[in-house]
C-alpha cells in the first residue's frame, strides 16, 4: 500500500511538472515586435495596430505619402464641368496633406489621411468660400467629392484624376 501511495504521489508531481513546463513554453507574440508612432502590438497575432495616419507592418509609413503627386483629371459638378490638374503636397502635420488647385481656382484644401481614404473637414479655401468633402485613392487614381459654398451658391463636385 505504501508503494502505491508513493507511485501515486510521483505521478501527481509528474503531471504538475509537465503542466508547468507546457505553460511556461507559451510564446509572447509581441516580444520582438516594435510598433512605431504609438502603434500597439496585438498579442493574439503579433501585428501592429496603427494609429490614424500611419500604416504598414510596423506603423512606420505615413498614410498620406501615397496621395502625394500631381493628378490630371476631370470634374463634374452640380454647376458645370472642367478638366484640370491638382497637386497634392505634404502638410507640416504628418497625417494631413494639401490639395492645391481644387476647383481649378487655386483653392488649397487641407485633408486628413486615413489608410486609402481621406476627409476634407469644413474650411475656408478662398475669400468667402468654404469646402468640405472626402475622397480615396486606388493605385494611381484619386477620387474627391466635395462641396463648395459661398454667400450665394453651393456646388457639389466629384474630381477623378490619375497620377
Amino acid at each position: 500500500m505504501k508503494k502505491m501511495k508513493i507511485y501515486l504521489m510521483t505521478a501527481m508531481l509528474g503531471v504538475a511538472s509537465l503542466s508547468m513546463v507546457f505553460t511556461s513554453c507559451e510564446t509572447d507574440e509581441c516580444e520582438k515586435v516594435v510598433c512605431e508612432n504609438n502603434g500597439v502590438c496585438d498579442p493574439v497575432d503579433g501585428s501592429c495596430d496603427c494609429p490614424v495616419g500611419y500604416e504598414g507592418t510596423t506603423c512606420a509609413t505615413l498614410s498620406r505619402d501615397k496621395f502625394i503627386g500631381t493628378y490630371t483629371g476631370s470634374e463634374a459638378c452640380t454647376i458645370g464641368t472642367d478638366t484640370y490638374s491638382i497637386q497634392i503636397t505634404a502638410n507640416s502635420n504628418d497625417i494631413k496633406f494639401n490639395i492645391i488647385n481644387l476647383y481649378n481656382q487655386s483653392f488649397t484644401a487641407i485633408a486628413d489621411a486615413n489608410g486609402n481614404s481621406f476627409t476634407i473637414p469644413s474650411q475656408t479655401v478662398g475669400a468667402g468660400v468654404t469646402a468640405s468633402g472626402s475622397g480615396s485613392i486606388t493605385g494611381n487614381s484619386i477620387s474627391i467629392t466635395y462641396t463648395l459654398t459661398d454667400a450665394t451658391t453651393t456646388n457639389t463636385c466629384t474630381y477623378t484624376g490619375t497620377k
